[in-house]
């Protein structure tokens, strides 16, 4: 039974990393547009950016209404990851430990 714990529990720390690095780049490509570094207009730059809006949209919508821009920037992307970071570095590695020691 520990093993199956323990698998769940890598898994969920996988997923949160891979959003945690779409977020990351999510916010990078948006920079690279606002300057007009690329052109969204291109196709493969669009699918990207589709994807990762698609992908991160639902995480970062509900801060972005609670979080006000300050002066045009958006600081939502910055308290979830630090949000999905505490998650991985304090919640799963205790709650991992909680189910461990109640299932055996």
């Amino acid at each position: 039974m520990t093993a199956i714990i323990q698998f769940v529990f890598f898994i969920l720390g996988g997923l949160l990393s891979l959003l945690w690095w779409a977020i990351v780049i999510s916010a990078i490509l948006s920079w690279l547009v606002a300057f007009d570094v690329i052109n969204r207009r291109n196709t493969a730059v669009y699918q990207v950016l589709d994807f990762l809006d698609r992908v991160t949209g639902p995480v970062l919508r509900p801060f972005q209404r609670l979080i006000p821009s300050l002066g045009g920037v958006d600081i939502s992307p910055i308290v979830v990851l630090l949000i999905i970071s505490g998650v991985q570095n304090y919640l799963l590695p205790a709650l991992q430990g909680t189910l461990i020691a109640l299932l055996g």
